[in-house]
């Protein structure tokens, strides 16, 4: 199961989210507003900006949210998309 960081908590609070452990199998994260679930972000076979961080360092992580954020750029924009959404929590 996915830990979510106090960092993504943070950010899911800005964004006035709630994030909980998914429970769709292939996904890190459920995002619910006003108590309902609006999306599922993050598939489980694919690490993030908070595990590139821990386990690689600051610039591995840097380089990785950059090459992620050229390969979403249209998702990212979208705003309460899924793409959106994944990137604010799981990419900053």
């Amino acid at each position: 199961m996915y830990q979510i960081s106090n960092r993504q908590k943070k950010i899911a609070k800005f964004l006035k989210v709630t994030i909980l452990p998914s429970t769709n199998k292939n996904k890190k994260i459920d995002v619910y507003k006003n108590g309902y679930k609006i999306v599922s972000i993050g598939a489980t076979g694919y690490n993030d900006y908070s595990i590139y961080l821990k386990e690689y360092g600051l610039n591995y992580a840097n380089e990785r949210r950059r090459l992620y954020k050229l390969r979403h750029a249209k998702d990212i924009t979208k705003k309460g998309s899924a793409g959106y959404y994944a990137y604010l929590i799981l990419w900053n």
